[in-house]
């Protein structure tokens, strides 16, 4: 419960945040902030995402049987 006060205590802090960073910056030299920039919570979502692969990495791993960069059987 704690968690989730702090998650939605963030995510209303970092818009202001957002805001007040863009309200501040120069236009020419910076790109725009987004809240999720702000949030420790946006960072630690994006981090946990599962990265894409290739569609030959999955026809090795479920068809072939190899495992690339695992080191274990099937790796070659």
């Amino acid at each position: 419960m704690a968690e989730g006060r702090q998650w939605d205590e963030w995510s209303r802090m970092s818009v202001l945040l957002a805001l007040l960073a863009n309200a501040h910056r120069d236009p020419k030299k910076t790109k725009p902030l987004r809240p999720r920039d702000f949030d420790p919570f946006a960072q630690r979502i994006a981090a946990e995402r599962v990265p894409r692969v290739d569609i030959s990495v999955l026809r090795d791993v479920f068809i072939d049987g190899r495992f690339p960069g695992h080191g274990g059987p099937g790796s070659q």
